[in-house]
């Protein structure tokens, strides 16, 4: 299992502090580093300075970090149109030198729509709308230097395209969420990795086991896939500490426990036995605060080694 750094920089961090918790999960040896692509707090915090965008803030580290792969969790589909996002990723991976992972939604939080004019369609539109941006950011990678792209859509057009800038490498998309029935097959579809956020040992086998038989009904092999999990973390090598932690975010030790990882090492990795048991290959380890980078630090030398 590999371990990667996720945090939300939504509810209240600059680029200076999301870069200074970038450089410190590449100095903990992590694998990489995620960020979430909201643009409105959440919950009883000030939010301050503000919201800071996705890829923009993901150009910028790409420049200053060497090893750790970067990318989010996930880009909503309302936010930019889908010729614009391949542009924007591809451009971010040639800035990293093939670093970048794209992972990509419908979009969910209508609250942060209307607070800056984001079109926030019915739920049906805008899993269409995310199709459709599957399909054309794929297709614009994909698509051999010298000939064109067309997609004609319900929501997009695209005619004659280039197909222009090549990423450095072909990015790996991400596709996560409990959907019983189009998340599975879109990630059969379109996704490298599939990913469920905070979720239970069982309810995340159910969902992968979905995913698996969207596999077999579109004739691929589910095992192409890798499957991840996302988890609060509140690390501390005793309770006082992990208390502490937990404290600090705003959220009670059952509500990590139920959600995530709190405690010790051994509890952590206790846990996290448990969802390799269901096959889970990849752990993101949701850090809230980003003014604690002794934590990045602590969880890489007393949890990574042992994954």
């Amino acid at each position: 299992m590999d371990a990667r750094i996720f945090v939300e920089p939504q509810q209240g961090a600059s680029y200076d502090t999301l870069l200074a918790a970038a450089q410190a999960t590449e100095a903990a040896g992590f694998d990489a580093f995620f960020r979430s692509d909201h643009f409105l707090k959440m919950g009883d915090v000030d939010g301050l300075p503000g919201p800071t965008d996705a890829w923009i803030t993901l150009g910028g580290i790409a420049r200053e970090t060497s090893t750790i792969k970067l990318g989010t969790l996930v880009t909503s589909a309302t936010f930019r149109d889908p010729g614009l996002l391949a542009i924007s990723v591809a451009q971010v991976d040639q800035m990293s030198g093939g670093r970048v992972e794209l992972g990509l939604g419908a979009g969910w939080y209508a609250a942060e729509h209307t607070a800056y004019g984001f079109a926030f369609p019915e739920l049906g539109e805008r899993f269409e709308r995310f199709e459709e941006h599957l399909a054309i950011v794929s297709g614009l990678w994909d698509t051999p230097l010298g000939d064109t792209f067309d997609h004609d859509g319900t929501h997009y057009q695209v005619i004659d395209s280039p197909a222009l800038p090549k990423p450095h490498r072909r990015p790996p998309i991400i596709i996560g969420g409990r959907g019983p029935r189009r998340t599975p097959r879109l990630t059969a579809t379109y996704a490298d990795e599939f990913n469920i956020p905070f979720g239970s040992v069982a309810d995340t086998a159910e969902s992968f086991d979905r995913v698996r038989a969207a596999c077999e009904q579109r004739g691929r092999d589910p095992e192409e896939l890798t499957y991840s999990v996302a988890l609060i973390v509140c690390h501390g090598a005793d309770e006082a500490t992990a208390r502490r932690r937990s404290e600090a975010i705003g959220r009670s030790v059952e509500v990590i426990d139920e959600h995530g990882l709190y405690g010790s090492a051994d509890q952590m990795l206790e846990r996290l036995g448990q969802f390799a048991e269901i096959g889970v290959e990849r752990v993101y380890l949701q850090v809230l605060d980003l003014s604690d980078l002794d934590h990045i630090a602590e969880l890489g030398e007393s949890v990574l080694p042992h994954l």
